[in-house]
């Protein structure tokens, strides 16, 4: 199957789920997440506003933030993403494509400076790889920090797929987190199984 047409049906099965289901999902793989120990020792983040019923990341930010982590936002400015240090949910405001984004860019950081970044996807596989909303942002960016902070797809468990067809610009997840379990990507092991 196409990238297009993975996208299509993903998106119109994680658009029929529930509010009621999207909310049990994201607080689970939200908890999954914060218990892990590179987010436990990640003295900076970076995390996205949800949109179209993907996990949401709020309690992340919370706990990040009462732990006084760094957090960092994107932003789609000249058809490139720009991370910048938010401390408060207020500075987000509704831009490109209805997303909520820190505006304006008053403390602009570098991706690289993330320990860990959560990352959002249409789909996954077990092998880390991502399909996202096919515009390439993400992977442009991501391909600047050599390695230096830990990727993690955040993603519903039936988003996650056995195999998906790549492209050589592609980056992948280090891990893949989800309401029913943590994919270490690559190696067929998973932990915290439900």
């Amino acid at each position: 199957m196409s990238k297009n047409v993975i996208r299509n049906q993903m998106l119109a099965r994680r658009n029929a789920i529930t509010f009621e289901l999207l909310e049990a999902a994201s607080v689970a793989a939200q908890k999954r997440l914060i218990a892990m120990e590179e987010f436990c020792t990640a003295a900076c983040i970076a995390i996205y506003s949800a949109i179209h019923k993907e996990i949401r990341t709020d309690l992340i930010f919370d706990v990040a933030l009462s732990e006084g982590k760094d957090i960092l936002f994107p932003a789609v400015c000249e058809n490139k993403i720009r991370f910048t240090k938010v401390t408060d949910r207020k500075h987000l405001n509704y831009g490109s494509f209805g997303i909520l984004e820190p505006c304006p860019f008053e403390i602009e950081r570098s991706i690289e400076d993330a320990d860990l970044i959560v990352v959002p996807g249409v789909a996954f596989d077990f092998n880390g790889n991502r399909i996202g909303f096919g515009k390439g942002y993400y992977d442009q960016c991501l391909s600047r920090i050599s390695g230096r902070g830990v990727l993690v797809g955040l993603c519903h468990d039936f988003q996650v797929v056995e195999s998906l067809p790549t492209d050589e610009h592609d980056i992948s997840m280090r891990y893949l987190v989800t309401d029913k379990r943590i994919i270490i990507a690559g190696t067929g092991q998973t932990a915290g199984l439900t």
